[in-house]
């Protein structure tokens, strides 16, 4: 549990060692569960390679306090037990989660007089053997942690298990643990394969089958290592609850199939679902990335507070057959060209799972092909929507119009019964929905059939808000629509001259029908932006309403650095040591899009790396005309002064600010737009 502060770049040293990102733990998992995927798909040559021990065949679930407690005081024993009663209640066990895990706090700063570990009598006054008992009890499985070091990672310093590996394995074992994280903190040096063979070895000398969690943060590339010493290894620092938290993960996870197989897994951290601090679009994305992974599903919210929709996507067993799936693959990426990401993982029944993810805050098409994928040529395919539960036929195009920051993963299989199923069908936007209160604007929309077989009788609709006008202006049916062709709908859209700026529902719905006669629909919601024309001649972009901004750490200050995690927290603006009076403090991986409605002709900015960081930050500066980059500063790094960046924008709808890393990760890189204006 380090914390290496990506999210702002500062090392935060507590007690002797970096302390930070808790490990996600490890579960020996259960045989898939049941699913409706699709019938048929290639038998795949390969089986399962099991390992001496026949743990964690598949990726590990249950459960781990840390992201939700930490070492606050409801970490317990009355939660603990809650949440196995919750699995048994709320189908998560019947899904497949069979592990609830102790984090760190569980005991006490200081061994006994014998050197045993000590629980904390307050949090646990029954002891661990009781609250192990009790998860027993439920047909689940027990977890614990502890540091491969003299201290663990909580700045308290709860003992380490370094030098104490035969002793506290053996108490783990008579406790009733059936799997170990081991964490990384106060390691006093030692080398880290030797340190976490002692524990394997520590382990095995229980005979008590363990499952065996390595938490070493992906420091010494355990995935090369670590195969024959644990279950599963962290690739990465700590998961938080934050968009770019987990997408700066998961990209550091997906290079790192190759090293994946039953009984060894690479582990991107535990789940952040139904903490709060991201969509629900983006907890689906976040979970269908983690299992198209094959990594391990760690619940990390306390299921005793959230919400229906979070049950739902835990409890997907669709999903969940993905990240299960016997043969132990984990997703390669096929293509990632402008954030629209393909990642497909070969299943034990020959089908594959694709995900098609989109990583930016616009609607993009995303697409690939059955042959991309890895199947073999055939008449048609089944694809599987593995979040609406629907399969519909396809000629061999797998393809979806994906909301911003959504993930479309469907199953797709070579099926003798795929004219049993209606045609596939793409719904489409046009362009970007952007609209001025009171004004009319354009849009155009698509159906399109990827089905082998025709879809017969399709009609388009599109619904805005109330009190909206929306009208077609070229037809919104045809009779029929061959494979590959495309139904398109030109309309009008005007908002009340009272509404506010801000982004409103649009949804295009289409309906139709097989050749059999079988009724199918499809529904792409989308948003429609109410924006402000920007002000006649220059004015300082801190001063102008954004579009949408997303950032790597914090939110994008005005006037200010980008500073810790917290609004509001920057420091002046100040690059080489010249300090700026307006501007915006952002943190790479970073876009601020401004509308300008064809009206402006110049961006400007003094850009660069700010003093508050002395080292690490290495960022690229890029303005960008609708869809096309129009100016550019190459890597930048904390030596250098502010460069000035101009461009010309002229007729563009959209200007957007975008900020990179230089190559090397995002750690410190907190970077200005100093003085930015824009000329209109």
């Amino acid at each position: 549990m380090r914390h290496l502060s990506a999210r702002n770049g500062t090392r935060r040293v507590i007690g002797a060692m970096a302390a930070a990102l808790l490990c996600g733990a490890g579960l020996a998992a259960p045989a898939a569960p049941a699913t409706a995927a699709p019938a048929g798909g290639t038998a795949s040559a390969e089986k399962p390679a099991a390992p001496g021990d026949g743990l964690a065949l598949t990726p590990p679930m249950g459960f781990n306090n840390w992201n939700t407690t930490h070492c606050r005081a409801e970490f317990n024993e009355a939660m603990v037990k809650g949440i196995a009663d919750i699995f048994v209640s709320k189908g998560l066990k019947a899904a497949g989660y069979q592990y609830v895990n102790l984090d760190d706090c569980w005991a006490l700063p200081q061994r006994d007089g014998n050197g045993k570990l000590v629980p904390d009598p307050a949090r646990f006054p029954n002891g661990i053997k009781a609250v192990a008992d009790y998860v027993h009890s439920k047909g689940l499985k027990f977890g614990i942690y502890t540091s491969a070091g003299t201290k663990t990672c909580n700045k308290a310093g709860f003992p380490g298990a370094l030098g104490h590996e035969y002793s506290d394995a053996k108490q783990f074992a008579d406790w009733g643990v059936d799997y170990l994280k081991y964490d990384n903190c106060n390691n006093q040096g030692v080398d880290a394969k030797k340190r976490y063979t002692t524990m394997r070895d520590a382990l095995k000398a229980t005979g008590r089958p363990i499952v065996y969690s390595i938490c070493e943060w992906g420091q010494n590339k355990p995935w090369e290592w670590a195969g024959d010493v644990g279950h599963l290894w962290r690739t990465t620092g700590d998961i938080s609850d934050r968009w770019s938290s987990m997408v700066s993960i998961m990209k550091k996870n997906l290079p790192l199939a190759p090293y994946a197989k039953p009984g060894n897994w690479n582990d991107p951290d535990m789940l952040e679902v139904g903490n709060g601090g991201m969509t629900a679009t983006e907890y689906r994305t976040h979970f269908s990335m983690w299992s198209v992974m094959a990594a391990p599903l760690l619940i990390g919210s306390d299921l005793r507070k959230v919400s229906q929709e979070t049950f739902e996507i835990l409890g997907n067993r669709e999903v969940i057959a993905v990240d299960q799936d016997p043969l132990g693959k984990q997703g390669k990426v096929l293509s990632s060209e402008g954030g629209r990401w393909v990642v497909a993982k070969e299943m034990t029944d020959g089908s594959r799972a694709v995900a098609l993810f989109n990583e930016s805050a616009t609607t993009q098409r995303i697409s690939t092909t059955a042959k991309a994928v890895g199947l073999p040529e055939a008449d048609a395919y089944t694809v599987r929507d593995l979040w609406k539960h629907e399969t519909s036929n396809s000629a061999g195009t797998i393809s979806a119009s994906v909301p911003a920051h959504g993930t479309v993963l469907v199953r797709v299989a070579v099926d003798p019964k795929w004219a049993d199923y209606p045609p596939a069908v793409e719904l489409g936007l046009d362009g970007r929905a952007l609209a001025e209160a009171g004004q009319t604007s354009k849009l155009a929309t698509t159906v399109t059939n990827l089905g082998r077989t025709p879809a017969k009788r399709v009609s388009a609709t599109l619904a805005a808000p109330e009190g909206w006008t929306v009208k077609a202006t070229s037809p919104t049916t045809a009779p029929s629509l061959p494979t590959g062709g495309e139904l398109t709908t030109a309309w009008t859209i005007t908002s009340p001259s009272s509404t506010p700026p801000g982004t409103y529902n649009l949804t295009l719905r289409s309906a139709y029908t097989s050749p059999q006669g079988a009724q199918a629909a499809a529904e792409l919601p989308a948003g429609i932006a109410v924006v402000v024309p920007p002000p006649s001649g220059t004015s300082h972009l801190s001063d102008v309403p954004w579009l949408s901004a997303s950032n790597g750490w914090g939110p994008v200050e005005k006037d200010t650095s980008v500073g810790e995690s917290a609004a509001g927290d920057g420091k002046p603006i100040t690059i080489g040591g010249a300090v700026f009076a307006k501007g915006l403090g952002v943190h790479a991986p970073s876009v601020v899009e401004y509308y300008t409605g064809g009206r402006c002709r110049t961006a400007t900015a003094q850009v660069g790396v700010d003093d508050e960081k002395t080292s690490n930050g290495t960022v690229t500066f890029e303005i960008w005309a609708d869809g096309t980059k129009v100016a550019s500063t190459g890597v930048l790094t904390t030596a250098m002064p502010a460069q000035p960046l101009s461009a010309d924008v002229t007729g563009a709808s959209v200007v957007r600010l975008v900020v990179t890393d230089g190559g090397d990760g995002i750690d410190s890189d907190h970077a200005d737009w100093a003085n930015a204006k824009l000329t209109c």
